[in-house]
């Protein structure tokens, strides 16, 4: 290390004449080994670097001459200078005899000491600076090896090009992400790089790695497509950075040169396209989908009788279409199921399997007019339940569609309700059935036949929509999907019993309408919590007797209040968006509302719950 003491090596086998050079020889960052004898020399080389060797010529058993012969005879002390020192006047055949065995001085005693301590200065420093020339040696090697490793493993294709643009420079990150070998492509011109397509911004990259070769230390970013061995074009972003040259090469001097980083960014491209495709498209949906509620709050509005008459049919068509759109997200927007999607909107309320008949194959309908589908069956099925054939306790309803040859083919058929005669004003539902999908062009025709209402559709189905093949069938079969399960509290009083209620609810509109459901039914509301951090606060102070809660709050889980309120046995109940499978899977089993829903509903939910705090179910 750069600090640790310059070691000199004393031979001598008088004891008086070694201390005697340890007193003269007393330098700071010096430390002077001594030794009596050639073999005790020897032991020390073997173990220990020495910047200078001083030995005393005439000594027993091993003279000087022998032991620097024995020095440079080995490998890890050839390089140690040796001075000797020697009493005894001699000539200059044993001077030479010295210089032959390796020896850089010949110092006779009496020694002056300020000669002798200059000769080893000059040593001292010689061994200090090849000490420093070795430190920044391996530090060099180790900063070589750390960027050699980075440039082979970074994700980013690494490679370098020098003052004349010409690739010096090829790691391995370049070969795998190119698909070039260092080979290929080391000291090629970059003009003629074989990964820089013509038309893919070369001249432009070109013009910037020489303006960056220009100045100092300099860094720039580009984006031009590049071109992998496999003839593949992609995008890429090139982070580049100049390193100046230190003068002119023929003064010795190093040449500029630029570091070059490729991040391929073709997927986030592809990303970023989809992205802006999904927001566009977002975007129309919602759109379409607004207009489509304002119209169907518009013309809802103008034919209803009453206030309530309106609010119940504008939810429920609000239900319909929300059933259809969770179907679709099922699929990715891609198709809705034909035959859940009549089964779906057809079964409202607890129907015998005798009193519905559906007849027909499944179908994938596109998701534009599964929406549409959706209203139109809503509206069905609520005139059969309000005026037709479920209207009573045996009145029938047969559903019968056929698909062949891109078209569609439906007929809605009621029997045993109460008589038909034709309205003498057209409402919104029979003129949403008839009119909403003339676009798709759609023939929708009604007959209000004495026996039952009937409606006929032939829809053209556009090719290669995802219809599928009608599968034959032996006999028709009643698919009638399961009946909502009876709400545990059918005969429970309309009232509330004086009840705390916790509302969990980000969006204040639709915390307003549970809240004021809560206090018309004369329970007290707690909340809005529009954070888990403020409904657990409020669970721990206010100890709410029940609780409605969202499934997601601003993208937060609803998870911890939910262990929060079953830890205190505090039933509840989610109203949500989401479907249950984005629901806390510990509370699988627990009531759920769907947005948007039916204010009746909520206060039967919250009668169910109110049954649950005085018996609770467990888990």
């Amino acid at each position: 290390m750069p600090n640790e003491p310059v070691r000199i090596l004393a031979v001598d086998d008088i004891r008086e004449n070694l201390i005697a050079l340890e007193a003269a020889l007393d330098q700071p960052g010096v430390e002077l080994v001594t030794a009596s004898s050639g073999f005790e020399a020897l032991e020390l080389l073997l173990r220990q670097d020495f910047a200078l060797a001083l030995l005393d010529v005439q000594m027993p058993e091993m003279d000087g001459f022998e032991l620097a012969e024995l020095m440079r005879g080995t490998e890890r002390t050839r390089g140690v200078p040796i001075i000797f020192l020697t009493a005894v006047a001699t000539d200059e055949r044993r001077k030479f005899r010295g210089f032959e065995t390796g020896a850089v001085d010949y110092l006779l005693k009496p020694i002056d000491i300020t000669v002798l301590n200059s000769k080893v200065a000059v040593f001292v420093e010689l061994a200090r600076q090849r000490r420093e020339i070795a430190f920044q040696r391996d530090e060099l090697g180790a900063a070589l090896g750390r960027l050699r490793a980075h440039g082979d493993n970074s994700p980013l294709a690494v490679l370098e090009i020098d003052s004349t643009l010409r690739i010096v420079g090829w790691y391995k990150s370049a070969e795998r992400t190119l698909g070039y070998a260092a080979g290929d492509v080391l000291g090629i011109p970059l003009s003629e790089a074989p990964f820089l397509p013509p038309n893919g911004g070369r001249e432009a990259f070109l013009k910037g790695m020489g303006e960056l070769l220009e100045g100092g230390d300099r860094r720039a970013m580009q984006e031009h497509r590049y071109r992998r061995a496999d003839g593949v074009l992609r995008e890429g972003e090139w982070y580049c950075s100049s390193l100046a040259g230190t003068g002119p090469i023929t003064s010795g001097g190093r040449p500029g040169s630029v570091m070059i980083e490729m991040l391929d960014i073709t997927e986030r491209r592809r990303a970023e396209d989809t992205q802006r495709l999904l927001i566009g498209e977002l975007n129309h949906r919602v759109k379409n989908t607004l207009a489509t509620v304002q119209a169907i709050a518009s013309q809802g509005f103008r034919h209803a009788r009453s206030h309530r008459e309106f609010q119940d049919a504008f939810t429920g068509r609000l239900q319909a279409l929300a059933r259809a759109h969770s179907m679709l997200s099922a699929t990715t927007w891609e198709s809705a199921s034909l035959k859940r999607l009549i089964a779906d909107h057809v079964a409202i309320g607890a129907l015998s399997e005798d009193r519905l008949l559906l007849d027909g194959p499944d179908a994938d309908l596109p998701p534009e007019l599964a929406l549409r589908f959706s209203l139109v069956f809503h509206e069905l099925a609520t005139n059969a339940h309000k005026y037709g054939a479920f209207s009573n306790a045996v009145g029938t309803v047969r559903l019968v569609w056929t698909v062949t040859r891109d078209v569609l083919a439906m007929e809605w058929s009621e029997h045993g309700g109460p008589p038909v005669s034709p309205p003498e004003r057209r409402g919104f539902g029979s003129t949403l059935i008839e009119h909403s999908m003339v676009s798709d062009g759609a023939r929708i025709v009604s007959d209000f036949a004495p026996e039952g209402m009937r409606w006929s559709m032939i829809l053209p189905l556009a090719p290669g929509a995802g219809i599928a093949e009608p599968e034959p069938k032996p006999a028709p079969q009643q698919l009638v999907p399961p009946p909502p399960a009876p709400s545990p509290v059918s005969d429970a009083p309309a009232s509330m019993p004086p009840m705390r209620i916790l509302v969990v609810e980000d969006e204040p509109l639709v915390a307003m309408e549970l809240i004021m459901e809560i206090e018309d039914g004369g329970c007290i509301a707690i909340g809005p919590a529009t954070s888990c951090e403020q409904a657990l606060a409020m669970i721990r102070d206010s100890e709410p007797d029940l609780a409605l809660l969202d499934g997601n709050l601003n993208g937060e889980k609803i998870g911890p209040v939910a262990d929060a309120l079953a830890a205190r046995d505090t039933p509840f109940a989610f109203v949500s968006g989401y479907d249950r499978e984005h629901l806390p899977a510990d509370h699988a089993g627990r009531p759920m509302l769907n947005k948007p829903f039916v204010v009746a509903d909520v206060r039967t939910m919250l009668l169910q719950l109110a049954e649950m705090a005085k018996a609770p179910i467990p888990e």
